[in-house]
């Protein structure tokens, strides 16, 4: 993407200058999501995100502590605009204090809604406690229903378990549950269909995500990614898809009513169509840095201010100038492009 797909800037006198206003950068975009890395490691090992013995883990001292992830969250809803928060991983339901960190962020106000991505094991346990505490929904990572291919995919045979975590977020109310899929050439790329028909029959919604450059082993190629124009065409030899005609804003995923709806899928096609020009997302590692972009190679560090003593309006200052500096797009096809040092179980969804 190019500065010529992005909208004219509508930046005021006061936004993003220290001291005043929300998360805007030099673009025109106003960031109001918030996704909040809670822990980088996580139970799984899917082959698209990290090698199968796992990656050197953060130490603790590192990562952000529950009142410090809270005071950050807090930071961004009360003084920077923040209205939508979604705490991610690796996988967040191994942090301890989840129950606690969402029942911190419910509590803000304004209220902003929340929601968590998650792969789903150990869900079944906890999903009545986080309905509790307010949270408001789940995104649960399934790629395949096919038990051989998601031990291929994970390394871990806990089918079962990602199942039982979807069957009980939807009976405590945490909905709409959805579903987010990634496919790959060789592996899961003939389960779109039956991935979509079990959906249908639970009432969950599909999303399917284009693979992105973000594995641990930088082995990504666009070669080998199922696009969403492949997805598409399996599809729509047994279901009729027409577009969705609801506004779409800055959701990322384009929708398709499914035989005519009211049933949707969705696809996140990152690469393939990229939507850049009106991503509103802003990122909060686990160790407290700010990223401006999923795909960006520089980072703004606020757990060392704050340990150091950094007021909230010290720290608030810090977010909107990280966030000036965000790129027009992520740059995938520019021969410069260059994949992230870190993967994506580092970053958060």
């Amino acid at each position: 993407m190019t500065s010529a797909d992005l909208p004219e800037p509508q930046v005021r006198p006061s936004d993003g200058v220290p001291g005043s206003g929300g998360l805007v950068d030099r673009h025109g975009r106003t960031a109001t999501d918030l996704r909040v890395s809670l822990t980088d490691r996580c139970n799984l090992r899917c082959t698209y995100c990290m090698p199968p013995e796992g990656l050197q883990w953060l130490p603790k001292a590192e990562q952000l502590t529950d009142d410090e992830v809270a005071r950050l969250v807090g930071i961004g809803v009360e003084r920077l605009g923040i209205r939508e928060v979604r705490f991610t991983g690796g996988e967040p339901l191994l942090r301890p204090g989840l129950v606690g960190i969402v029942e911190a962020a419910t509590a803000l106000s304004p209220r902003p809604e929340v929601s968590l991505t998650t792969n789903a094991i150990g869900l079944a346990r906890v999903a009545p406690a986080l309905a509790a505490a307010g949270l408001d929904r789940i995104n649960v990572s399934l790629d395949t229903l096919d038990r051989e291919r998601f031990k291929q995919l994970a390394y871990r045979d806990r089918l079962d378990d990602v199942l039982a975590g979807l069957a009980a977020a939807q009976e405590a109310g945490l909905t709409p549950v959805k579903v987010n899929a990634v496919l790959l050439h060789g592996v899961n790329d003939s389960d779109a269909l039956p991935l979509l028909d079990f959906c249908l029959e639970h009432g969950y919604q599909l999303r399917f995500i284009e693979q992105m450059p973000l594995d641990a082993h930088h082995a990504w190629t666009r070669g080998r990614m199922v696009t969403a124009e492949d997805i598409l065409e399996q599809l729509s030899a047994a279901h009729e898809l027409t577009p969705d005609t609801e506004e779409r804003g800055s959701a990322p995923a384009e929708r398709w009513l499914v035989d005519g709806g009211p049933a949707t899928v969705g696809i996140i096609a990152s690469v393939t169509r990229s939507f850049c020009g009106t991503c509103d997302r802003t990122r909060l590692t686990a160790d407290g840095q700010i990223r401006n972009c999923l795909f960006a190679r520089e980072e703004s560090d606020l757990r060392t201010a704050m340990r150091e003593g950094a007021t909230d309006d010290e720290l608030a200052d810090r977010w909107r100038i990280a966030t000036l500096a965000k790129l027009p797009g992520h740059g995938i096809d520019d021969p410069s492009f260059l994949q992230p040092s870190r993967p994506m179980s580092a970053i958060g969804g």
